[in-house]
């Protein structure tokens, strides 16, 4: 057809600003988006849309610029939907703006050469040059017939990667290095210098179908999890500010580096207890696991404790939680990084005699990074508005770096020293254990562990569920929009918005009210017109405006499904007493966010509470010191060179392709504001002084060319590895 897309063309070879705006059509709506249109897929036998399937499409939408129209697409397009059989799909949702979207004018038909992209993305097709051939197989399809494969390698050695397929034309190669095209790389053979491996991400993708074949990857993680806890509402302490800023922060960081983020405010003893026992539900082996914590806090003899809104003054160790034993339990679960930022003081606390024993395994892949040195207090930056604290203030502009994590915190203590403000004052303290080169940027390759994180991430997905916004029709004839926002794991934003009123109505509004008494809501502090007037300074940028906001904070609390009140109050022309004219729509939206979790019950299994009981040794703690850095420690085993004679069938008739095709060439912030201590308050002694204690790829290329007739000759004995 010449005015639209080729139908039997495959969604995966469909152009990304094609896919873009679709899939922003698709996002943007409710009644006809891709939620509908997952349903009219799931019916058709022949894509299988599960809902699992749709389950992980709803998590991208709590990603950084994440849509769930894309990740449905991928799904179908792996499955052999092709561009006719989605036209049919959108023509069934009767979705215009999205079915116009394939039929954009002037779009030309084109033969297409097979392209194999060793890379983290799909394969992609490149248009053949005028007068070549479109694409031929065996059977219609191109065969794979040698894959990277995973190796051990001693210190010193190059990695050697090799890969291999046949079709007509010939593929074409091209090696990717995190997701990046690798310059003048483009055969099938590639050599890494020994220099580079340790951090280079190569993967190797062939898709043709329905297929995928395995990634290759160096350093990785299973999956990546984080828990950030920031406590400011004490009731029995100073008040806190900037916990609240430095975990919003942190998590839209974190999330675009790919972690699992539960961010949560102002818990008490058990709530903190129960949300380290969840935390700890969503780790396995090789998983990166990060705990950040901001709020009042101690160490003792080597062991730091964080403390609840609910502490006793004074408190002791019993009312506070150990990050040594989160350590102990987070290494029972084989993680593959344990990371723990703490934002809090380390003075010692003269009412806590007691020596908790907590014997921790010997693992190279622990990192501290204390927001100050022992025996030291922690500073937020006192202003009118809402700031970072310092450690924030600076790791937030280092914390993408592509970098060790050590690295990165030996940076950011570089910055911190140079601040005027906390000069004599606070330093940031690394303590490491770590030997691999691991990163916080690394990618999560799940390998054996696919349908583990599979469900740690329904796991996950079921505390970060917001209530679908919904539209609430009164007998009036006045429409009135619902919405929801999350500002935290526990910190739900609703907002109201007066869609239609009658004609003869001259004033209309509309409130909610009647919350449940768990919640403590304010009611001065609701229907409020604009987001800063309820407390929702963080988010209010990513609000709707014209609307009513109401910020419910503290969900954990929740023991029933939330239910409350919308209510309309209105006046007519016709009527002579001007009295307004109400009515009342009762809305339930179960348990949202994290009071699915039930964080409010009694601490459930107890056992980070036992191991904070046990009597103390501080010498069985590998990390009450800094540990050495060191470098990558070797693999066992070696990768021997390939005798010419020991070369299977395939390995032989891609080397001559090859040589007979020859190569084809291939402000910081200025801060005027005033010091306050943080997580920090009497009997204990302010320090007069602290001592700072701040811690491409070039690779030669080769590619190939059509040789149909050489490529007859091998092409019956070559035996696809899929």
């Amino acid at each position: 057809m010449s005015d639209s897309l080729e139908r039997n063309t495959k969604i995966s070879q469909l152009k990304e600003p094609l896919v873009k705006k679709l899939c922003e059509v698709l996002d943007k709506s409710s009644s006809k988006g891709w939620r509908k249109l997952g349903e009219i897929v799931g019916s058709d036998r022949r894509f299988k849309v599960s809902s699992d399937d749709m389950e992980m499409c709803s998590l991208k939408v709590l990603e950084l610029e994440g849509s769930p129209s894309l990740m449905l697409l991928r799904l179908i397009g792996e499955r052999g939907c092709t561009t006719g059989h989605l036209m049919d799909y959108l023509q069934t949702l009767g979705n215009q703006d999205a079915l116009q979207c394939l039929k954009p004018p002037g779009a030309v038909k084109t033969h297409l050469q097979p392209v194999i992209m060793l890379s983290s993305l799909m394969m992609s097709s490149l248009p053949a040059t005028p007068g070549g051939q479109s694409y031929q197989s065996l059977d219609g399809r191109m065969k794979v017939v040698i894959q990277p494969q995973s190796q051990r390698l001693h210190v010193g050695e190059n990695l050697q990667l090799e890969c291999g397929a046949v079709g007509r034309p010939i593929p074409r190669y091209q090696w990717h290095r995190n997701g990046v095209p690798i310059a003048n790389a483009s055969k099938r053979k590639l050599t890494v210098r020994r220099r580079c491996w340790r951090r280079c991400f190569l993967t190797s993708r062939v898709v043709y179908r329905s297929g995928f074949l395995p990634l290759l990857c160096l350093i990785s993680a299973t999956d990546k999890v984080a828990l950030l806890i920031g406590n400011l509402s004490y009731q029995n302490h100073p008040q806190l500010k900037a916990p609240m800023v430095d975990v919003y922060d942190l998590t839209n960081l974190l999330r675009q580096l790919n972690f699992k983020v539960v961010s949560l405010l102002d818990l008490t003893e058990s709530e903190m207890r129960n949300a380290v026992d969840e935390f700890l539900l969503l780790l396995h082996k090789g998983v990166y696991g990060l705990l950040y914590y901001a709020g009042h806090g101690y160490e003792n003899y080597g062991n730091s404790f964080m403390v609840p809104v609910d502490a006793p003054n004074p408190y002791r160790s019993a009312n506070c939680l150990c990050v040594q034993s989160i350590l102990k339990l987070m290494q029972e679960k084989e993680t593959g990084l344990n990371v723990f930022l703490l934002d809090m003081c380390r003075k010692r606390n003269i009412h806590d005699d007691s020596t908790p024993n907590i014997v921790l395994r010997v693992t190279a892949n622990i990192v501290f990074g204390y927001a100050t040195c022992q025996d030291a207090e922690a500073f937020e930056l006192s202003s009118s508005g809402f700031t970072n604290g310092v450690f924030v203030k600076f790791l937030k502009k280092r914390l993408l770096d592509d970098e060790k994590i050590t690295v990165v915190l030996d940076r950011v203590a570089e910055d911190m020293g140079q601040f005027d403000a906390t000069k004599g004052k606070q330093a940031l303290e690394i303590r490491s254990s770590l030997s691999e080169r691991r990163a916080l940027t690394d990618p999560i390759l799940p390998g054996d562990s696919a349908d583990l994180l599979h469900a740690h991430s329904r796991q996950w997905a079921k505390a970060h569920e917001l209530p679908e916004s919904m539209c609430l029709n009164f007998d009036c004839g006045a429409q009135i929009k619902l919405g929801f926002a999350a500002e935290f794991s526990n910190v739900l934003v609703i907002y109201t918005h007066i869609v239609k009123k009658p004609e003869d109505m001259s004033s209309c509004q509309a409130h909610v009210t009647d919350f449940s008494q768990d919640l403590d809501v304010d009611p001065k502090e609701m229907n409020r017109e604009t987001p800063e007037e309820t407390g929702i300074y963080l988010l209010s940028s990513c609000l709707p405006q014209h609307c009513l906001y109401t910020r419910l904070s503290s969900l954990q609390k929740l023991r029933e499904e939330l239910v409350f009140t919308v209510c309309l109050q209105g006046t007519f022309a016709s009527m002579d007493d001007d009295h307004p004219v109400h009515w009342t729509k009762s809305v339930n939206i179960g348990k949202p966010l994290i009071a699915r979790l039930d964080l409010h019950r009694a601490m459930r299994r107890n056992s980070c509470l036992q191991t904070c009981m046990m009597p103390h040794s501080p010498s069985h703690s590998p990390c009450h010191s800094p540990g050495p850095e060191h470098r990558l420690y070797p693999h066992h085993g070696s990768l021997q060179a390939q005798d010419n004679n020991r070369l299977s069938p395939q390995q032989r008739y891609l080397d001559i392709c090859e040589h007979l095709q020859g190569t084809l060439g291939g402000c910081r912030d200025s801060y005027c504001d005033h010091l306050s201590q943080r997580r920090y308050e009497p009997p204990y002694d302010s320090p007069e002084g602290l001592s700072s204690s701040p811690g491409r790829l070039s690779i030669p290329i080769e590619a190939t060319d059509d040789i149909d007739e050489l490529q007859t000759v091998f092409i019956n004995s070559l035996q696809p590895q899929l």
